[in-house]
């Protein structure tokens, strides 16, 4: 895979990631940039969407300032 394609799947995540004021619309919002990333990248589109709500929340818990 080339490194256009990690870059955009990156640009993608951080973009979408960490918006919503609770934690549903922080986990919804993070599994949408986990299913455009795996879907980017052709990975597994459910692994994605897991990774990222996971990743979402988390971030915004340890950083609500940034959310």
């Amino acid at each position: 895979m080339s490194a256009k394609i990690w870059i955009l799947a990156a640009v993608a995540a951080t973009g979408l990631s960490a918006c919503g004021d609770t934690v549903g619309e922080r986990a919804l919002y993070g599994a949408g940039a986990g299913v455009a990333t795996a879907a980017v990248i052709d990975g597994n589109i459910g692994a994605g969407a897991i990774a990222g709500a996971a990743a979402n929340v988390a971030y915004c818990e340890a950083y609500p300032s940034r959310c």
